[in-house]
């Protein structure tokens, strides 16, 4: 039990670790929850014009989760790395250091994944970019990577971590909800499109 409450402890507060917000204060642009969408992902930082900065924070968004995975591989042994991976997502998603007001986790859920099992964070990335060509949309191309992760989890990895896989799905689904809305709409932008409402994060 000790160990479980750890492995959820350390994975939850490595991923709440607010890199976005981090970064584009100490770059001067202020807070980035006042900017676009107010979230604090890879992709709101991008409307700073930063392009560096967005891919810094996309990295390090991917990073955390990766290394809650890693970490807890080390330490604790590999059965609590599903634990690790989606404590570290909902960290990113619900933030205590910000009133659990975070992002979408779908960078940190890629990380997680290419470090729980990485032929699921393969696949799961491939995923993304045949939906992202096929429909020029970013958020869709996310909920249908979302969506296949648990399959390819269950075939690559077993069922523990199609489990967690299921789990970051729901949650991911849940931090969408205004994009699905817009997508049943036809509102939803197209990649390369020069407005973009709230996307990933």
């Amino acid at each position: 039990m000790t160990s479980l409450l750890l492995a959820a402890l350390g994975g939850y507060l490595l991923g709440s670790i607010p890199f976005g917000l981090v970064l584009t204060r100490l770059a001067g642009l202020g807070d980035i929850r006042q900017i676009g969408s107010g979230n604090i992902g890879a992709t709101n930082v991008l409307r700073t014009g930063r392009k560096g900065l967005a891919l810094a924070t996309l990295l390090l968004d991917g990073g955390k989760g990766a290394i809650a995975v890693g970490l807890v591989w080390l330490l604790l042994g590999n059965e609590l790395v599903p634990v690790a991976g989606f404590a570290a997502v909902l960290g990113h998603n619900f933030p205590v250091w910000l009133g659990f007001k975070g992002g979408k986790g779908v960078a940190t859920t890629i990380g997680t994944m290419l470090a729980a099992a990485w032929p699921v964070g393969l696949a799961c990335i491939a995923t993304w970019l045949v939906s992202a060509a096929l429909f020029r949309i970013s958020s869709l191309s996310a909920l249908i990577a979302l969506a296949a992760s648990p399959g390819f989890a269950l075939y690559f990895a077993g069922p523990e971590y199609a489990l967690m896989a299921a789990g970051l799905a729901v949650m991911g689904f849940y931090r969408h909800k205004a994009n699905i809305i817009r997508l049943i709409r036809g509102e939803e932008p197209r990649i390369g499109a020069k407005k973009k409402p709230e996307s990933e994060g």
